[in-house]
């Protein structure tokens, strides 16, 4: 049986993960679509920056994120002073850190999906009359539906996963940064804390577990119908 705590945890946490998929996947669709399809002058750079988080130490990337967001850094103090908002040692925070340490996995789906759509669709859509926004409405976007939908999970379970960025950037704080991985590693400082650390730790590969069959699921679900709508 779950405590109070480790449901709040829990709740924390699917906040967290899902607030960071939602705010990065337009940011992830636009970046995968600018790298599979842009071609201009400095394209490998940013392909690398994207993918910047994959390799370099979670610590590093928490430490730069408390420096641009800090009070005194130069997205922090812009919040601080126009807004009144500040994200340190905040759950807004953590989202921030799942989000960039997902953001790489995100790109890489979406940006294989787009690169697998056949141009020529688009173009024979093109000599038929369509608008380039309704040829990427109707024929592009529909096509890379399973990217974005692994992309989407991708993000979620990265984002329950997050541990080293987080705990860099906004600490560690129960009921406001603390999520199950953070959690987890608290119990595990703890004498006797063994049985939290195995709940926990179950509940996290159920999560895991359950968005990757939810995924697959919906994956199938739109390649059938598109075969359906094919026959028609």
């Amino acid at each position: 049986m779950l405590s109070a705590d480790e449901w709040g945890i829990i709740g924390l946490s699917l906040k967290v993960s899902l607030t960071a998929m939602m705010c990065t996947l337009p940011i992830a669709f636009g970046l995968a679509w600018l790298l599979a399809r842009g071609r201009f002058p400095g394209r490998f750079l940013l392909d690398a920056l994207v993918h910047l988080p994959l390799v370099l130490p979670p610590v590093v990337i928490g430490w730069l994120l408390l420096i641009a967001f800090g009070a005194d850094g130069p997205i922090g103090s812009w919040l601080q002073s126009w807004f009144g908002v500040t994200v340190i040692f905040r759950w807004t925070g953590a989202a921030i850190a799942a989000a960039v340490m997902a953001l790489p996995l995100m790109v890489r789906a979406i940006r294989l999906s787009i690169e697998a759509v056949d141009r020529k669709l688009e173009g024979a859509a093109r000599t038929l009359g369509a608008t380039r926004w309704h040829a990427f409405r109707t024929i592009s976007l529909p096509l890379c539906v399973p990217g974005i939908l692994a992309a989407t999970i991708l993000g979620f379970a990265r984002s329950i996963g997050e541990f080293g960025a987080t705990v860099t950037f906004v600490s560690n704080i129960p009921g406001e940064t603390r999520t199950l991985p953070l959690a987890i590693y608290s119990a595990l400082q703890v004498p006797g804390g063994e049985a939290e650390v195995l709940r926990l730790a179950i509940v996290s590969i159920l999560l895991s577990l359950g968005a990757l069959v939810a995924s697959e699921a919906l994956a199938r679900r739109g390649a059938g119908d598109d075969r359906t709508g094919h026959v028609l």
